[in-house]
């Protein structure tokens, strides 16, 4: 006995909205992200030399957050 499998899709329009979604949502995510390590920086530079070398840290490694 064959089974019939009916495959369905999605309608056009939820696709595309997904993918707007989901881009949306990334780019969010970035400048979330973007947010949160500038005030990292913003934070360390107001750090004095010896307060940065306590922590293990110099000024040349602020820049990598």
């Amino acid at each position: 006995m064959a089974k019939a499998i009916a495959k369905t899709h999605a309608p056009l329009g939820a696709v595309t909205i997904l993918h707007a979604v989901d881009a949306i949502s990334h780019t969010f995510e970035n400048v979330v992200e973007w947010y949160q390590s500038r005030k990292t920086r913003k934070e360390l530079a107001r750090l004095t030399d010896a307060q940065l070398e306590d922590v293990g840290l110099t000024r040349a490694d602020i820049g990598k957050f």
